[in-house]
């Protein structure tokens, strides 16, 4: 275990040279400041365990450094050495914040008491602030992510561990399964939660509009670009940027996605200046970004730098009962919403939810569990034919294709119009419009 830091501000120099001999026999660690505006230097490069400071000093005082350093390290302990041991001075100290207050000429052991005291001390803090805000990430999830399964469980300490990690982040995970709702708690969970979270759908936006939409343009950039527009990116400064089914993105746009992740800049079209910007990229995906990249259609380079740590999601067939606690959470919180009263699911209507494979995944469960609070129709469609094959054919990705198309025109058959039916399935209308077009579209080519 590394000794602790001490943080020595002293402006006398021969007085500062004695005490950190002194300190340094004593097994602590010291760094050295000749004045306060020197310690407040230090300490955004340094981590020190506690600051041991004269107080009367050219310039800045200790007082006046005390002060400081309360207002941006409240929990770093301040001890305060003065030659004029006066009782106001020491009353101020100690109002100000200060862990405790010496006089001149000092008591080595006592002195050496004091600190190991202070540090023993904000080391409790710290494991005490550390639990607490572990104790409030793992609530949080456990909120959002139902489930006792170990792969559940799996996905909740996976998420706990890179939360709090300055890494992005990419996610795996098949249609439905709730890459959004992981990419939110990974942001939430992050000291980054009080900036923005940008959610980009990179398989809704035009491929005309995708930089413009990304990165933002000038006045005049273009035909229709009447005035400055802030991008995304710009935006979500301090915060995250979630790109969703990123493997969806234009070849053109990766490229400069790729500049965006290398430099933590962007640059605006219709300009050449570079935007310095401060974000976390969460990128989530249901194909293999590497097989892709094999045939062409995703840059390799792009995928290493996306995949700072993975996530991968299980599929709800692969996530034991969790689909009964799932689909039970789901129907109250419409019955509730309804004012009608929940029904609890009967021994058969659990057989039957845990013999589906539910190839939708956690959204397919959601809008079955609706509709029988709703006291509508609710039985899962046929997943297999007499023969106990699936019923679809192709790859992984053109069934699971398949299915989400079969879910968006359920719902608008049963809502009438794609506003409500958008809101049903809780999608932005343009990401249900632009859905729906796509893989109808892909529908007709197989």
């Amino acid at each position: 275990m590394n000794a602790a830091l001490v943080l020595l501000v002293e402006d006398d120099h021969t007085l500062r040279q004695s005490m950190a001999q002194w300190l340094e026999l004593n097994d602590f660690r010291v760094t050295q400041a000749s004045n306060a505006k020197e310690a407040l230097k230090m300490l955004s490069a340094e981590e020190p365990d506690v600051v041991l400071s004269d107080v009367r000093m050219r310039g800045m005082s200790g007082l006046e450094l005390l002060d400081a350093i309360k207002a941006s390290h409240p929990a770093l302990p301040v001890i305060i050495l003065s030659g004029h041991g006066d009782v106001p001075m020491a009353v101020a100290a100690m109002q100000g914040g200060a862990f405790t207050f010496l006089t001149k000429p000092y008591l080595p052991d006592q002195l050496i008491a004091t600190l190991a005291n202070a540090v023993e001390t904000s080391s409790l803090r710290r494991k005490v602030a550390a639990y607490q805000k572990s104790s409030e990430l793992e609530a949080l999830i456990d909120r959002q992510l139902i489930g006792e399964d170990q792969a559940t469980a799996r996905l909740k300490s996976a998420i706990a561990r890179l939360a709090v990690l300055p890494v992005d982040v990419l996610i795996h995970g098949e249609t439905g399964t709730g890459k959004e709702v992981v990419a939110r708690l990974l942001h939430d969970g992050s000291a980054r939660r009080d900036k923005p979270f940008v959610a980009i759908n990179c398989a809704a936006l035009p491929a005309d509009i995708i930089e413009s939409e990304l990165f933002g343009h000038e006045t005049g950039a273009f035909t229709g670009a009447s005035g400055t527009r802030l991008g995304k990116f710009e935006y979500a400064d301090g915060g995250t940027v979630f790109l969703d089914e990123v493997e969806s993105m234009p070849l053109a746009a990766q490229a400069k996605l790729l500049r965006v992740l290398q430099e933590r800049t962007v640059t605006r079209l219709g300009s050449n200046k570079d935007i310095r910007i401060d974000i976390r990229i969460v990128s989530a995906t249901k194909e293999s970004l590497k097989a892709l990249a094999e045939k062409g259609n995703f840059r390799a380079d792009l995928h290493y730098r996306l995949m700072g740590a993975e996530i991968a999601i299980p599929p709800l067939r692969q996530r034991g009962h969790d689909a009964v606690l799932l689909f039970s959470h789901f129907m109250a919180a419409m019955a509730t919403r309804m004012g009608t009263p929940n029904r609890p699911l009967t021994a058969q209507d659990m057989e039957t939810i845990l013999a589906y494979p539910w190839p939708g995944n956690v959204r397919e469960l959601k809008l079955l569990a609706e509709r029988r609070a709703l006291d509508l129709d609710w039985t899962p469609a046929p997943a297999s034919g007499q023969d106990g094959q699936a019923a679809s054919s192709g790859s992984l990705t053109e069934q699971m294709d398949q299915f989400e198309l079969r879910i968006l025109r359920n719902a608008l058959a049963q809502a009438g119009n794609t506003s409500d039916a958008a809101r049903l399935l809780s999608l932005p209308l343009r990401t249900f419009n632009e859905k729906i077009q796509r893989l109808s579209r892909r529908a007709k080519a197989l």
